[in-house]
């Protein structure tokens, strides 16, 4: 009998197998909360096939996950490692394969309203001063509310034994014994940047996301720390380091063309502004009210929107009356493009119109060596990516600026600014 006996069918790798285990999970309030969050927010406004939920996401990461750490285990070199290095046997693999599937399973379900557009409302944690995140929300959320769905199940009591810590402790980084593995559900060649990227394309019908992720499967390799000796280090072979640069190529393809899409964006101030009339205090609840927080997805921010027809936000959202964007900066950061903003801002302003200026930054992959993407060489050394692909090192931060405008003062802002 499989040890996986279920699965659901799915639109990018057919059918994604799971347990009875996991089904109680996938069948609790907070998970299926997910299904009511689309993954890109109002990118529905644009790309009309942008409708897919962070619940299949999540089951997707969950999936891909689990291929990423089978490729892993079925090389004999990586498995010396294991062994010879932190002392895995059988059980300890099997362990922490179904601790890596919980974990990329749940990773989003700390999700707000309309996912990242939703996060511009957090509140600020009164004991750090720090503004929460989804990720604070995601912890929470399973040592509380999932405490009981993951540990009491009769698979895992007389299995696995993995606690409800256990899985946050991966998903923050904070657990020692399986800090490597982390790379699977959180860096920048993690399942969830591989499902998402796949799926958003598939959905929205563009092709920028897509890379070839069967190779990148094949590819994947552990090597040795080369300071410690003793700690090891997840990444590509050296044979494969260009599919990892077409991951980063995908994304940046998929943030310019896609996630920043100016029309998205335009959309965004709208909802964000809508957020702070519905919800009390304008903020969403905090950890301490979990209840709360999980009552709160998009219909229901969709069922107020409603109710008022009159408020210019909600009209934007319900007519598309959204602002317009009227100037561009380059996508990359400069000095010039912040002069430009300033020029063209001083000449609405003299004019009195009213603008908003939109501000992206974003680097899309992170050069600094110990978050880059590792490449393993024959004898287990590890390299950064930038070592080996010239795009990779040249790579710099997406910085781009716009102006908006209501539709009414489009044509003469434009006008205006386009003058000087």
């Amino acid at each position: 009998m499989s040890e996986f006996p279920l699965e659901i069918r799915d639109p990018v790798y057919g059918f994604i197998p799971f347990d009875d285990w996991e089904r109680q999970i996938i069948d609790s309030f907070p998970f299926q909360r997910l299904r009511r969050i689309q993954q890109l927010a109002l990118t529905s406004f644009i790309y009309p096939g942008a409708v897919h939920s962070r619940f299949e996401h999540s089951l997707g990461v969950m999936h891909l996950a689990t291929l990423m750490f089978n490729n892993i285990i079925s090389r004999e070199s990586n498995m010396n490692l294991l062994k010879d290095i932190l002392g895995y046997r059988e059980i300890g693999i099997e362990k922490t394969r179904r601790l890596i599937r919980l974990a990329a399973l749940l990773h989003d379900i700390g999700h707000a309203p309309f996912s990242h557009a939703g996060e511009e409302i957090m509140p600020v944690n009164s004991q750090t001063g720090k503004k929460y995140k989804h990720e604070n929300y995601t912890s929470a959320i399973i040592r509380n509310a999932l405490k009981s769905c993951i540990e009491d199940h009769k698979i895992n009591k007389a299995n696995y034994k993995i606690t409800a810590d256990d899985v946050a402790n991966l998903i923050d980084g904070l657990s020692t014994d399986f800090l490597f593995w982390k790379v699977l559900i959180s860096s920048q060649l993690d399942a969830d940047k591989g499902d998402y990227l796949l799926r958003d394309s598939h959905h929205i019908g563009v092709k920028y996301g897509v890379y070839d992720y069967n190779r990148l499967l094949n590819t994947l390799a552990l090597g040795i720390d080369p300071e410690t000796k003793n700690d090891i280090i997840l990444g590509v072979r050296e044979d494969g380091w260009h599919v990892a640069e077409s991951v980063i190529l995908a994304r940046y393809q998929m943030f310019t063309q896609v996630y920043f899409h100016k029309t998205r964006r335009a959309f965004d101030y709208h909802l964000l502004n809508a957020f702070k009339k519905i919800l009390k205090n304008e903020v969403l609840p905090d950890t301490n009210h979990l209840d709360e927080y999980l009552d709160i997805d998009d219909y229901v921010i969709w069922e107020h929107i409603k109710k008022n027809k009159l408020d210019k936000d909600f009209r934007a959202l319900l007519y598309r009356e959204q602002v317009r964007a009227i100037y561009s900066t380059k996508e990359m950061k400069s000095n010039d493009s912040q002069k430009n903003i300033e020029k063209k801002s001083a000449i609405l302003n003299d004019h009195k119109i009213p603008f908003i200026v939109d501000e992206l930054n974003s680097l899309w992959y992170k050069s600094k060596i110990d978050l880059e993407i590792m490449v393993i060489d024959k004898e287990n050394n590890p390299s950064p990516l930038s070592k080996y692909s010239p795009i990779v090192q040249n790579i710099g931060e997406i910085g781009q600026s716009r102006i908006y405008v209501d539709k009414v003062n489009q044509e003469k802002g434009k006008e205006f600014i386009d003058d000087k």
